[in-house]
């Protein structure tokens, strides 16, 4: 991990922080921002490198929180992606006026202050910064920005569920990997443009997943469904569906991955199914790079819908896995009765789960080592409106002798024709009112 130095004085750090203008800034100028950012609100973020492209370029992650250097038990861990095609702009500079707006209204707006005091935040303004600077403006449609400096779309870069990817993984793939496995991300979302639109797993098929008149259906279609309206319906125009083109219509503003069209080693689907974090892919402009005088227009068109998003990282149930002296017990299987993903959903070194479901009941069933299958039947509730989900540990009497260190369930699956492998190591309102209604209800009672 790479740190960036602090390099002005205060009253300059106050002269950026929260005076972020509406144009487009260069990424020395976005590396500066999320550095005054960082020093000036230093209590509660921190700014860190994952990794680097191609051309050496640091991938900054503002991190938010209330412990903002390291996971915390029970407090989920939630990211926002900017800008994996370079030449699709919008993102970075919306995701810049979030980090400003939350550091800003923290411990003044009782929404920002909530989300931050509940939740880890990971805001990456820019995945693609090679590709950002190989862009040339205004772009609407397409330029050789869209891939990064080695001529790679990063979102057909990751490996995949249902078709075997053959492209080489690049640094900037690669460090998201890292970083997925390294963190307990619960929720995501990586932004797009070139539409509006709020799209959802599977993007990808090929046999391996229910096929129902064209929709790739994940065993979560249900939670997919809710999150995409979330968004779209909090967001001033993507509900209505045809933002861009008459011809092209969304429903309420979503779609299927899949029936939008297929993506074969594409992002979203590598945190649902390796990474155990629901992501969406959300298009933000009709065009890839429109004027700088248009900035404004789009924050403020996604802002409501940013925030009640984010709020969702608080649906369903999580807890710890215990054995009965009260130790955590890591790789723990938890399943949701009815729910079969791919890879099961283990728990983390501190044997924390997290599953994000929408208010009902469900059978959880819990495998761990030495121990046959439990089940528990729970009733869940709204968890968002209250900013955490229902809080419940599991204890688990050991009746065999078998060591957690050596209990290796292998996720080696058939999809489709490929064999996919999961990795095995403990990783560190229904239906989609909450949104507008959940901002608003907080800012009242909170």
């Amino acid at each position: 991990m790479n740190f960036l130095p602090g390099c002005w004085c205060l009253a300059a750090l106050a002269s950026v922080v929260g005076a972020l203008d509406f144009q487009y800034h260069n990424n020395q100028q976005v590396a500066d921002f999320l550095s005054a950012v960082s020093s000036n609100y230093s209590s509660f973020t921190y700014l860190h490198s994952i990794g680097k492209s191609v051309q050496g370029i640091d991938l900054w992650v503002l991190v938010l929180g209330r412990y903002p250097l390291t996971h915390k038990i029970g407090i989920p861990e939630f990211k926002y992606v900017g800008n994996m095609h370079g030449d699709e702009v919008v993102s970075r500079e919306v995701l810049l006026h979030l980090i400003d707006y939350l550091v800003s209204n923290f411990g003044k707006d009782a929404v920002v202050t909530n989300l931050i005091n509940s939740a880890r935040i990971h805001i990456m303004p820019s995945m693609n910064p090679d590709g950002f600077d190989a862009s040339l403006p205004p772009d609407c449609t397409f330029s050789n920005g869209r891939y990064n400096k080695n001529g790679f779309d990063l979102n057909r870069n990751f490996p995949d569920a249902f078709i075997k990817n053959t492209s080489p993984i690049q640094p900037e793939t690669q460090a998201v990997m890292d970083w997925i496995n390294n963190e307990t991300f619960v929720l995501s979302a990586n932004l797009h443009g070139g539409a509006v639109v709020a799209s959802y797993p599977y993007d990808n098929s090929d046999g391996g997943s229910t096929v129902v008149n064209g929709y790739s259906i994940s065993p979560d279609n249900d939670v997919f469904i809710h999150l995409a309206k979330t968004y779209s319906f909090n967001h001033t125009v993507m509900y209505k569906g045809n933002v861009c083109d008459s011809t092209q219509t969304f429903p309420d503003g979503i779609t299927n991955g899949y029936n939008w069209y297929p993506v074969e080693g594409g992002m979203q689907d590598y945190n649902y199914v390796w990474g155990q974090c629901f992501e969406l892919t959300l298009e933000l402009s009709c065009c890839k790079y429109p004027p700088p005088s248009q900035l404004e227009e789009f924050w403020q068109e996604n802002k409501n819908a940013l925030l009640a998003y984010m709020q969702q990282v608080h649906l369903g149930v999580k807890g710890q896995v215990l054995s009965a002296d009260g130790s955590p017990i890591p790789n723990a299987v938890v399943e949701v009765e009815g729910r079969s993903n791919i890879c099961s959903y283990k728990t983390n070194q501190d044997g924390e789960y997290y599953r994000l479901l929408l208010p009902g009941n469900y059978t959880l069933k819990v495998t761990a080592p030495g121990s046959p299958p439990l089940t528990k039947t729970l009733q869940v509730p709204n968890g968002p409106i209250n900013f955490s989900a229902m809080k419940y540990d599991i204890v688990i009497a050991r009746s065999g002798s078998t060591s957690q260190s050596n209990w290796t369930e292998s996720c080696t699956t058939i999809i489709g024709k490929t064999i996919t492998n999961c990795p095995n190591a403990a990783l560190p309102l229904h239906p989609y009112l909450p949104g507008l209604l959940l901002l608003l209800l907080c800012s009242v009672y909170q």
